[in-house]
């Protein structure tokens, strides 16, 4: 059978199972889990965009946030629907009232004080130009125009207030009553009244405190009255300066002389005619008054209280309704007046906004003079003195507030990660949500009684002019961090305190409805029918509407307003209504949670304290441990930039920003990221040099600091920019050591070693300096001795045996000497491609040095006495036993100096002597250079395990299949190991391509008169014995001027030029060294035979002449044999014991066999098939 729909009845009645709820709670888990999974994300791709993002988040950076406050889309009128249209109209008009005074405070919070407030900020004192402050008092003036219809509007607003209440609590009898008052007592409208009054209040406290605003204006004024002299010059028309006159001293009648409040309470609030009479309503003043009692006492029971949360806003608020209402009814409630004085001793002062502080005592006996008068002058010092006295217990009291509050916020914190990570539990689910409502008020509670204490402390300090000791300063700045991470909770867990927060207002407003419930079945039940029980019905049915939806203020207010009416009549039980009321008081904290949590833990009032930043940082250096709360504070510090932004005294609040940004950073660099680089590179070098013994850095003595702490930071955000503390330092240390190697190339190991320590021990990643790296045994640069070689051979003496060359003279104490090490390491800076480069300039040199010598040989006075001497020995060789005679080598030398000397004595033969010493000396520095090119060679490829077997990377990385980069790699570093086995391996013949270059030159037939140089040699190395003895004498003296102890120079370039002419053979066939070695043999023994005559004399002083002679010849023969030793050494180096054509012969031969060598290989490969 068919079933034809089910009907719509079953629909209705079917029966509930619950699944259907089972299945909706399943969605809103998995909605929430995605939610959840959905944030971090979005915090992944934000990280991985920006890794630097710090982990105390900047709040602008989310990149995505929740908004809670809910918004009504309702207007009031919807909102506001009963059946009772008196009731209607009059919950209507208090509403809209107190909207009203919400936006214009709104207004004058977020606009009006911080335009005041920054007035003048921002130019720097030294910097400001003659006529900044009249341009920008010119740029303030339309602001100043907006906040003078601000408290015109403000004024009329509190006229309508006053007299719409006036209107419903009327004492005239003959008026017809709107509704029935006597029960009804609308706080809530006189609160908004109150907060009305303070803001007004307010901005007299900002104008009356701001001593810029006023000079400027007066500046301003003065500027005006020149204009007024002479219009033309300033291009303005006269028509249109006295308007604007007017205008200005409007403007400063109604705002700048500090009389707004007073203007607003000096009011008429009589309506004129047949309007509602104000002053005269006996009725409206008892109200009035017992409004302000009410208010009192419910604020005064909470005040100083840990409960307290916005007590001293509203004392403020009180005090203003007080001042009205003395200035309405001119009456004095003498009783209310002294207890207000009474709380001054409780709270000595309150903070209005930023730095502006309020003294209440000051401002009742102002304002309130009738009252005043009956004060004694005994009681008003006393609040005086209490404040004093309040002040010093705070200082001392705030070092155990920090201790104190540090448990409370870290515990509540606790209790916030707990609670927030637990699952919900469907059967415990209201007591949950109770829990979590408790906690987020406890941390709202916490982040009030830190702020209050904070703000009061410094701005008391500050408005009394009262130094501050460096611990209150630290404990306030404790304080502030406390504030800060309360803030900071919220905003790590908002995602669950959003979803948490929904509940919680669902499970208030629940609450808040049973209990209206139970009130409304109450009224019902009673049929007594009268008017005053319908108003209180449609109050209650009002309040239920509004409680049905979401918690907007507006709903919030319509409650509170409804339940003013439907409360009377004792509608509700005491044990109710308390309860209802706390309910009530709690859905307003929780549904404004994010923004009650964001004023009160608002540090923008720092911006007036900031001189108390260096000493917080120069605390937070000391304690590096812990770093990681200078985020709390920076984030801090960036709450007065949105105040910034409303500043309109510049051209740009840019300018102001930008200020803020380089003062806060300039302090940060000064006080704690210069002092850290200089103490980690203080560390770092003291770690380096521990072998120098230097103070005593024993930890256990002198304490340690722990500064690697800083560099577990992450990067604090601050404006535009990220505050990377580790990478400021390693970027200071990369620098120090870059440039400090440049200066000195030989301390680059060390500041390798500082590198790798920095790395080790404070995990910084440095770069590499990448600079040619020097020893501290550089000695002389290559490169420098090569760019100036002609000095260098003329200043410096070759030691033929150690391979060293010494400095002829020196202004210091010392002369330098560079050996082969220091010209290795020289090479290991620059490469080995300057060793070809070197033997390039070396060359050069030598060019022009035979040039000098080709000139000397071919003067005739030389060339003609050496052709003399060679006919001379052809025809006495065979006499002399084939020996050249030392007198004529003598003779020569002797002969050459009439001449003519140079002024410092010497002969051109002298001079022709050291030519050959230069030239020699560049030929040791080439010897130098090879051997210093072996040894570095040989070092940098000690780790090559074996020479003759060396495997190719790059083939071995092309057959692992490895990537194009590798394989490059690969390659470079093969190249780079044949370069260093071919140049160990044999190094390259510098010597014997110098020879080659030169000789064909020297050795062809234009060059003939180079030919008798072989002759020059005798007299040349008496010249040289004579000089080398001199300067070897002069090392006893004490004028050391010209002492040397060797010049092996000479020898060398002796050998040098015979083996460019080939001429080691006839040089040889003069047998000179003989012929030296027999003369003085001679001489000698002969000496002998006289001292054998002469010691039967018994003459004392000819034997000591004897002796003397004796000594000097034995001199002179070691002279000449060191010198022959020198000269024979010299000779190997270019192969002097074989002669030109022997040289060419064994160079043919070569040939020849390296030919036949190759034929017979190929021959072999071809008949030997097994060879394959």
């Amino acid at each position: 059978m068919a079933v034809e729909g089910i009907s719509p009845d079953w629909e209705f009645d079917r029966f509930d199972d619950g699944s259907q709820k089972i299945h909706a709670e399943v969605q809103l888990k998995n909605y929430g889990k995605f939610l959840e999974e959905y944030t971090s994300q979005l915090k992944g791709i934000e990280d991985a965009l920006d890794e630097s993002i710090g982990d105390v988040w900047d709040f602008t950076l989310d990149p995505i946030a929740l908004q809670l406050l809910p918004y009504e889309q309702s207007s009031l009128l919807e909102l506001i629907k009963t059946e009772n249209k008196v009731l209607n109209k009059v919950i209507t008009v208090y509403a809209a009232l107190c909207c009203e005074i919400k936006k214009l405070k709104h207004e004058a919070e977020t606009k009006f004080y911080t335009g005041l407030l920054y007035y003048g900020e921002g130019a720097s004192h030294t910097s400001v130009v003659e006529g900044e402050s009249q341009i920008q008092m010119g740029r303030f003036i339309s602001f100043l125009q907006e906040l003078s219809c601000f408290v015109t509007r403000c004024s009329e607003v509190v006229v309508n207030v006053v007299n719409q209440l006036a209107s419903l609590y009327s004492s005239n009898k003959s008026a017809t009553k709107i509704i029935e008052s006597s029960g009804v007592h609308f706080q809530t409208v006189f609160e908004h009244l109150g907060e009305l009054l303070s803001v007004l209040l307010t901005l007299d406290e900002i104008i009356d405190n701001h001593a810029a605003l006023k000079d400027h204006w007066t500046m301003y004024k003065r500027l005006l009255k020149s204009v007024h002299h002479n219009p033309s010059k300033f291009s303005i028309q006269e028509e249109k300066l006295k308007p604007f006159e007017k205008l200005l001293l409007k403007l400063e009648g109604h705002i700048l002389d500090g009389m707004i409040f007073q203007a607003c309470v000096e009011q008429q609030f009589d309506a004129l005619g047949e309007g509602v009479s104000v002053s005269k309503n006996s009725t409206f003043a008892e109200e009035f008054a017992l409004n302000i009692r009410t208010i009192f006492t419910n604020v005064e029971s909470k005040l100083g209280e840990p409960a307290e949360i916005d007590q001293r806003d509203k004392y403020v608020g009180v005090c203003g309704l007080f001042v009205l209402h003395f200035h309405i009814f001119r009456t004095v409630d003498k009783k209310l007046f002294k207890s207000l004085l009474d709380v001054c001793k409780k709270v000595p002062a309150v903070t209005l906004t930023g730095n502006i502080m309020w003294f209440a005592d000051t401002f009742l006996v102002a304002k309130v003079p009738a009252a005043a008068k009956m004060l004694d002058k005994k009681s008003l010092q006393g609040i005086r003195t209490q404040r004093d006295s309040f002040l010093q217990q705070k200082a001392q009291m705030l070092v155990k507030d920090v201790q104190s509050y540090y448990v409370f916020v870290t515990s509540w914190m606790m209790k916030m990660e707990s609670i927030l990570a637990k699952e919900k539990r469907t059967d415990k689910f209201a007591e949950d949500l109770s829990n979590r409502c408790t906690i987020f008020i406890q941390g709202i509670l916490y982040a009030y009684s830190i702020s209050t204490i904070i703000k009061t402390t410094m701005n008391l300090y500050m408005s009394m002019q009262k130094p501050m000791t460096k611990t209150s300063v630290k404990a306030l700045c404790r304080l502030v961090e406390l504030l800060k991470a309360v803030e900071h909770t919220f905003h790590r867990r908002a995602m669950v305190v959003a979803d948490s927060v929904s509940h919680i207002t669902q499970h208030l407003q629940y609450q808040a409805l049973n209990s209206i419930a139970t009130a409304k079945k109450r009224v019902i039940s009673d049929k007594k029918y009268s008017e005053q029980r319908l108003d209180v019905l449609s109050a209650l049915v009002l309040a239920e509407n509004a409680l049905n939806g979401p918690s907007t203020k507006e709903r919030r207010l319509v409650v509170s307003l409804a339940l003013s009416v439907g409360t009377q009549m004792k509608t509700f039980k005491d044990e109710e209504l308390l309860p209802l009321q706390l309910v009530l008081k709690k859905l307003d904290l929780i549904s404004e949670l994010r923004e009650r949590v964001k004023i009160q833990c608002d540090c923008s009032f720092l911006y007036w304290h900031r001189a108390v930043f260096p000493i917080y940082l120069d605390d937070a250096y000391d304690h590096a441990v812990d770093a990681a709360r200078i985020h709390y504070m920076f984030s801090a510090l960036r709450d007065c930039v949105p105040a910034m932004l409303h500043a309109k005294h510049l051209e740009s609040c840019e300018q102001l920003l930008e200020n803020y940004n380089l003062e806060i950073m300039d302090v940060f660099k000064e006080h704690l990221l210069d002092k850290l680089c200089k103490e980690i590179e203080k560390d770092l070098r003291l770690s380096v040099h521990t072998h120098l013994k230097l103070d005593d850095r024993n930890p256990f003595k002198v304490g340690m600091k722990d500064l690697a702490h800083f560099f577990y930071l992450k990067p604090i955000r601050f404006f535009n920019r990220f505050i990377d503390i580790k990478a400021y330092v390693t970027h200071y240390l990369d620098k120090t050591f870059y440039n400090l190697t440049t200066v000195a190339l030989h301390d680059w190991a060390t500041y390798s070693e500082m590198r790798n320590l920095a790395t080790q021990r404070y995990g910084l990643v440095m770069t590499e300096a990448h600079l040619p790296s020097q020893t501290l045994e550089q000695g002389l640069d290559v490169l420098e001795i090569m760019r100036n070689i002609h000095v260098f051979v003329s200043r410096y003496l070759y030691n033929l045996n150690n391979q060293i060359f010494i400095e002829r003279t020196s202004n210091n104490k010392h002369l330098n000497t560079i050996n082969i090490r220091h010209i290795a390491n020289s090479i290991r800076t620059h490469g080995t491609g300057i060793m070809n480069t070197t033997v390039n300039f070396t060359y050069q040199f030598l060019r022009k040095k035979f040039y000098i010598f080709s000139q000397f040989m071919y003067d005739e006075h030389i060339k003609s006495r050496l052709i003399k001497d060679i006919r001379f020995f052809r025809e006495i060789k065979d006499q002399t036993d084939q020996k050249y005679p030392f007198e004529r080598a003598e003779k020569f030398n002797r002969g050459i100096r009439k001449l003519g000397i140079t002024p410092d004595g010497q002969s051109y033969l002298d001079q022709f002597r050291q030519l050959i010493s230069q030239i020699g000396n560049a030929m040791g520095y080439v010897r130098m250079i090879r051997s210093g090119g072996l040894h570095c060679c040989s070092n940098a490829i000690r780790f090559v395990p074996d020479l003759e077997d060396i495997v190719n990377f790059e083939e071995l990385v092309k057959e692992e299949g490895l990537s194009e980069e590798t394989q490059k790699s690969a390659r470079v570093l093969d190249s780079v190991l044949g370069d260093l086995t071919s140049n160990s391996a044999e190094g390259t013949e510098y010597f014997k391509k110098l020879v080659d270059v030169f000789a064909p030159e020297f050795r062809s037939t234009k060059n003939m008169h180079l030919r008798n140089f072989y002759m020059i040699v005798p007299p040349l190395t008496v010249n040289f014995a004579e000089h080398s003895i001199s300067c070897k004498e002069k090392l006893n003296k004490k004028n050391k001027v010209g002492a040397a102890f060797t010049d092996d120079g000479f020898a060398m370039g002796v050998a040098y030029i015979l083996k460019l002419l080939d001429q080691y053979q006839e040089f040889d066939s003069l047998h000179w060294l003989q012929a030296v070695r027999e003369k003085y043999l001679r001489e000698m023994k002969s000496m002998v035979k006289e001292q054998n005559v002469q010691a039967t004399s018994q003459d004392e002083k000819l034997m000591q002449t004897m002796n003397l002679t004796q000594k000097r010849l034995d001199i002179y023969l070691q002279e000449f044999e060191l010198l022959y030793f020198s000269l024979s050494s010299a000779r190997i180096f270019f192969r002097a014991d074989k002669t030109a054509a022997e040289e060419n012969q064994e160079k043919k031969d070569k040939d020849e066999v390296s030919k036949t060598g190759n034929g017979d290989s190929s021959s072999s490969s071809s008949t030997d098939p097994s060879a394959k």
